[in-house]
């Protein structure tokens, strides 16, 4: 059956964030081991970590929704659906084991006792830890990052492996920097504007929550085709000649392979546009369908022309 993380957390499956923020800080506190010495208390307050870094993360907790803690942890989902959840390889999320650098990146402070049950000169713990209104500190401003796809590559969709350098809070509460890998599957049809957040994953620090980094999809300047929604565009050249009197048109398509338009019978002028369906991308919410190739004209005149032809084509011409 795998980890109930809502019954951890005593929340119910449709919790929102501001809840599941409100049932983590509440159940922490209470069973933290520098606090709370019975047997269990240790177990407990690993238990509520990890629950609070799946459900607090929306692609963990999807991942979870749909397929438990088996399918999050990389074995196969209870509907068989394949080999890892998503498709998201052997292991999805494996909890890193240390539920006091989860209680540090949330309050900012891996042992906040001492200053949450002082009451010295310089007031309450209660003002100093959770801020004089009262409430949370605060979090940082996200981090935002443009991540550019190509085409093709939103075509097909693919995986991007991203390094990020940040300060991380060490248990003795020094600020160490350290590297991390942040995997983005990106998805087919994806519009750009796009944004896949990766929740506190800025500097830690004291007092402080870590700002949310996000990746905002930009397409990717593409030598024959540009984007519009999930068409596609190309523009073809032709010669006035062509354009007057008929001709064939190779397009190429988006992947490899061309395609023929034929005007036999059809003047080309700059405002014509062919549609050709099917060949663009992929819509983001049915990837199954695509958009269309949609080909523009470009008409290239004559730099000169000499008098005998410019007086044949003034008879010839309406």
């Amino acid at each position: 059956m795998g980890k109930d993380y809502y019954g951890i957390l005593n929340i119910p499956r449709n919790a929102s964030d501001d809840e599941i923020k409100k049932a983590y800080r509440k159940l922490a506190l209470k069973y933290h081991p520098d606090k709370n010495k019975s047997a269990n208390a240790e177990e407990r307050f690993k238990d509520v970590a990890e629950a609070y870094e799946v459900l607090s993360d929306k692609r963990k907790r999807d991942v979870y929704d749909r397929y438990g803690e088996e399918g999050l942890k990389g074995g196969v989902p209870p509907d068989g659906g394949g080999t890892g959840a998503g498709g998201f390889g052997t292991t999805f999320y494996s909890f890193h084991g240390d539920p006091r650098a989860t209680f540090a990146q949330f309050f900012g402070n891996s042992n906040p006792f001492e200053d949450l049950f002082s009451f010295g000169n310089s007031g309450t713990g209660f003002g100093r830890f959770f801020g004089e209104a009262g409430g949370a500190v605060q979090q940082d401003a996200p981090i935002e990052h443009d991540l550019y796809v190509s085409l093709e590559e939103i075509m097909s969709g693919c995986s991007k492996k991203i390094r990020i350098s940040k300060k991380t809070l060490q248990n003795d509460g020094s600020l160490q920097r350290e590297d991390k890998m942040l995997q983005i599957d990106v998805r087919p049809g994806w519009k750009a504007g796009t944004r896949i957040t990766f929740p506190r994953e800025g500097d830690q620090g004291r007092n402080k929550i870590p700002a949310d980094v996000v990746f905002v999809i930009r397409d990717k300047s593409h030598p024959l085709f540009k984007r519009e929604g999930s068409d596609i565009r190309y523009v073809a050249k032709v010669t006035l000649k062509e354009a007057l009197c008929g001709c064939s048109v190779a397009v190429p398509l988006l992947g490899g392979g061309k395609t023929s338009l034929n005007f036999s019978d059809e003047v080309i002028t700059p405002e014509t546009a062919k549609r050709i369906g099917g060949l663009g991308l992929p819509f983001p919410k049915e990837p199954s369908r695509r958009g269309d190739l949609i080909v523009g004209f470009q008409i290239i005149f004559p730099v000169k022309m000499s008098a005998t032809a410019r007086k044949k084509l003034a008879d010839i011409l309406p």
